[in-house]
């Protein structure tokens, strides 16, 4: 995960107005705010809380009264009525599957409830008998119909969706945006290592730590780059891991399989226009194994990655001295 510090930028518009940190837990993570603001930290804190509470009414797969919970057990394939937030949610997760061919797919909850992640991480077992079941590719991303006409969705039977792998980066996109909105400051959202940056920042940029854990001390991150917009997002096969049938296995699916993506990489950093945007090419490179390096310069997305044996690459113009910049957008 990343762990980030305060500064921002946006379009040449800048603030030397001290900044102030907020954090606490939620979403089974660890959400961080600031604020260029400092005396409103407080008040963008209570608006993140906000935000993420009714992330996690509409888009848990791990509560049983949450929205998408109860759509999949209503609909059987007809089409119900959903709320704004979720039919966002669900539109944004398969415009990442398109985005991406397929490598980041939302309809895997049935993968990872067979690999023993069918509760809040933190309540999980680390290990966990032989399951007795074989791996099965997703459904795919298609089976999901929206009609943003009507804003209703419909989800076969069978089909059991999660969005863990763009439910954390949208909301932090939509928290940056609507705190920076409310309190006319520059704002960062760090959720887990999904951070989105809005309003006008500290003239340096927000400094951002990289790093396998969340929690890890600022003074022992890998590297620090300076984030002038957009978001970064870092997805990794070692924090959210257990023990399945005395295997290793992780949080990040291949969809073609139903298996734990191979452990290539054990941590993936990329920065884009949103956190959406480099959460999605994050994820899909772990997937990718050792086609990321290829498929990531493909695209042109800044990349830092980290090999199961420790050894660091760059793709995309990701910056390589131990402090620099990442603007938040494709390299040119």
């Amino acid at each position: 995960m990343s762990s980030a510090q305060l500064e921002t930028s946006a379009a040449g518009t800048y603030t030397d107005a001290p900044a102030a940190t907020r954090s606490m837990r939620a979403i089974g993570t660890t959400a961080v705010v600031a604020v260029t603001a400092a005396h409103r930290a407080d008040e963008a804190l209570a608006l993140l809380a906000g935000q993420l509470a009714a992330i996690d009414q509409a888009c848990s797969r791990f509560r049983d009264d949450s929205e998408l919970r109860r759509v999949e057990e209503r609909s059987a394939g007809r089409p119900i009525g959903v709320t704004p937030l979720l039919f966002e949610a669900l539109e944004v997760a398969c415009v990442v599957a398109v985005q991406t061919a397929g490598t980041v797919d939302p309809t895997i909850g049935s993968a990872l409830v067979e690999l023993g992640y069918d509760r809040d991480f933190e309540g999980m077992c680390r290990d966990l008998p032989a399951s007795g079941h074989r791996p099965q590719p997703a459904p795919g991303w298609w089976r999901i119909e929206l009609d943003p006409v009507e804003r209703t969705v419909a989800i076969p039977p069978g089909v059991h969706v999660d969005l863990g792998a763009t439910a954390k980066a949208f909301a932090a996109d939509r928290a940056a945006a609507r705190i920076a909105e409310a309190l006319a400051c520059g704002v960062l959202v760090n959720l887990g290592g999904d951070v989105a940056v809005a309003g006008p920042g500290p003239r340096d940029g927000w400094a951002i730590g990289i790093a396998p854990e969340c929690t890890t001390d600022p003074a022992a991150v890998d590297q620090v780059v300076s984030l002038h917009g957009g978001g970064l997002a870092t997805s990794g096969t070692t924090a959210r891991a257990w023990t399945r049938d005395g295997r290793p296995v992780h949080h990040i699916v291949d969809p073609w399989t139903g298996e734990a993506a191979q452990s290539v990489w054990s941590l993936v950093s990329t920065t884009a226009a949103s956190c959406v945007e480099a959460n999605a090419w994050s994820t899909a490179a772990v997937v990718w194994g050792h086609d990321a390096l290829g498929n990531l310069a493909a695209q042109g997305v800044p990349a830092r990655l980290v090999a199961a044996d420790g050894i660091v690459v760059h793709a995309g113009g990701w910056p390589v001295d131990p402090i620099d910049v990442c603007h938040g957008r494709k390299a040119p």
